[in-house]
Parts: C-alpha cells; structure tokens; sequence
C-alpha cells in the first residue's frame, strides 16, 4: 500500500476499497476544517500504509462517491473493511480518533 493518502474517484472507488482495510477522507479544498484534517490523514498514511489503503476523495469532483456513503458533512473520514463502512468520523478530529477507528479493526 502506498504511504500517502491516495486520490480516489468516482471510477477509482469501489475497485481500490472493496478489500481490506481503508481510511478515506472525503473533503473539498474550499473547506478550512478539511485543509485542518489533510496533515493528520497524511501521517495515518505515514504510520499506516503499509497495511492499509489510505485515501482522499474531494467530493465535488467526485459527487457519485460522496452521495453512496451519503456524506453531508464535510470533512468526513470513514473507516472501511472489504468496502463495508465501519465507522463514520464527521468533523475535525484528532489523530488519536483515526488511530484508535484503524487500531481497532487491525487488531
């Protein structure tokens, strides 16, 4: 898996989430709490990459994703395994939450 949070898409989604473990972040670069959220993702992906897939996708480039996941609220991180969400972080947070949503279903 690479280390830094990949650009996911429309087209891209589905194949590069439906198996293991995934932490995606869905933002938009208009929005000053996602631009808060990027360096945080980006050392998950430093810290986590060798065993996840870490990504991005801006949500007005990419409409389809943002709607199936019914993101709302930007920005918002979900936590995927074998493309099935398994947990929706909305909002800002801290690196601690992201670590401890992928801690727990890494083991």
């Amino acid at each position: 898996m690479a280390t830094f949070p990949i650009q996911l898409t429309d087209t891209s989604f589905r194949r590069a989430t439906r198996s293991g473990v995934a932490l995606v972040d869905f933002w938009a670069p208009w929005c000053a709490p996602c631009r808060r959220v990027g360096p945080i993702v980006e050392q998950v992906a430093s810290e986590f990459g060798d065993r996840i897939l870490v990504g991005k996708v801006n949500v007005d480039e990419n409409p389809k994703t943002a709607g199936r996941f019914k993101v709302a609220s930007i920005p918002t991180v979900l936590v995927l395994k074998d493309g099935a969400v398994q947990q929706a972080l909305v909002g800002a947070r801290r690196r601690a939450d992201y670590v401890g949503a992928l801690e727990k279903l890494l083991g």
